[in-house]
């Protein structure tokens, strides 16, 4: 996909990775709708506010409705709520899966009558090493992604004869609020894995893994 002529809308665009991806399609040179549930907290020049809440699905309707010459969605926007399955809160729980999966199901399918009616382009899911390894403390997080990774690979199908590449981002902790708990020296710059993932949806690529962590993990999948 030819990113520079692009029309990108980034969801939770406001700060972490979503930022990044922004501001290094702006340099790329596509116009980019900067998705936020609150736009004011938007602070990235040549990027237009769009209000959306991926969990609110009349704010995704209006937002599909300005945003009428996308041809580019990253489905960004994310939640870690730190549940465990069997001692966790169960409306975190729920959060979660409101947000990685059935969000992004809504965003795709709000988006993808506008991205082919605009003559095709791409979709880019931000995924997790944890859509594959499942660690108790984050079962809540782990099953979301989990889903979201099954979700990615049967919309890649379903959308390839209309024009519409699918494409899936694998990453583990990136230097971000969601992982200020964790190690200076266990997480990735964000802005590296922004430049990978934008590289890999620019050479049609099914699937991007980020970081050694992650291609280590999906390596050991067969075992």
């Amino acid at each position: 996909m030819d990113l520079k002529n692009s029309v990108a809308l980034v969801t939770g665009a406001n700060r972490g990775l979503g930022r990044h991806f922004a501001a290094q399609l702006l340099e790329r040179g596509a116009k980019v709708y900067a998705g936020a549930r609150d736009p004011e907290t938007v602070d990235l020049p040549g990027a237009v506010p769009l209000q959306i809440d991926v969990t609110d699905p009349a704010s995704i309707e209006r937002a599909a409705k300005i945003a009428g010459d996308v041809t580019l969605l990253i489905n960004n926007a994310g939640s870690s709520t730190r549940q465990s399955l069997i001692d966790g809160d169960l409306d975190l729980i729920r959060l979660e899966m409101d947000t990685h999966y059935y969000g992004t199901l809504a965003v795709t399918r709000a988006f993808v009558p506008v991205i082919e009616a605009n003559g095709g382009g791409a979709i880019l899911n931000v995924l997790s090493v944890l859509s594959w390894f499942h660690p108790a403390g984050a079962g809540a997080y782990s099953g979301a992604k989990a889903a979201g990774w099954a979700l990615t690979d049967a919309v890649r199908d379903e959308l390839a004869p209309r024009g519409i590449a699918v494409s899936a981002l694998h990453v583990a902790y990136m230097d971000t609020d969601m992982a200020a708990h964790v190690p200076a020296d266990q997480k990735t710059d964000p802005a590296v894995v922004a430049t990978l993932a934008l590289d890999g949806v620019a050479e049609g690529r099914p699937e991007i893994l980020a970081d050694d962590t992650t291609r280590a993990v999906k390596a050991g999948l067969a075992g």
